[in-house]
């Protein structure tokens, strides 16, 4: 049968699903089972919060704590600390190439720190925390056309407990 015979209506069409073998309509079933369930399976899970870690209070009374900044990343990712204490943080870059820096700001909550953290540089802040709550801190460096580093997932929480 030719196009042409076909167009005037000499020999019926053949159905669509008669044109090609069966082996290639088993196949984009197979394709389509495939697609749907990596599809199901590439959706993100719930993940649980990081375990929280708790400052440590020095024989000066000032809480310790060491964080450790890595590719788009702080560790740990959620610090307790006690209202009304000090706290002393030492930053500690493990990265080799990118810089990175510690942001921690609420001006209603008295919070104002910002230190710079080049590669493999150790840094500390001190401050004290006035209000419980619980406060962001976060890397904001970014390389021009691409994301910041907060924006790739590098924060954390202080959780200032009374």
């Amino acid at each position: 049968m030719t196009l042409h015979q076909s167009l005037l209506g000499l020999v019926p069409p053949v159905p669509p699903m008669q044109r090609f073998p069966h082996h290639v309509h088993g196949s984009g079933l197979v394709l389509a089972i495939a697609l749907v369930t990596s599809l199901t399976l590439a959706q993100e899970k719930p993940v649980a919060p990081p375990p929280a870690v708790s400052a440590e209070v020095g024989s000066d009374g000032v809480q310790h704590a060491s964080i450790t900044l890595d590719s788009y990343s702080f560790t740990p990712a959620r610090l307790i600390v006690q209202a009304g204490r000090s706290v002393e943080l030492t930053l500690i870059s493990v990265t080799t190439l990118a810089p990175h820096n510690f942001i921690l700001k609420d001006p209603a909550a008295g919070l104002s720190v910002a230190q710079e953290v080049g590669p493999r540089e150790t840094a500390k802040v001190i401050f004290t925390p006035t209000n419980p709550g619980i406060y962001v801190f976060y890397c904001d460096k970014k390389l021009p056309f691409f994301p910041s580093h907060r924006e790739q997932g590098m924060e954390g929480r202080l959780e200032v407990r009374p």
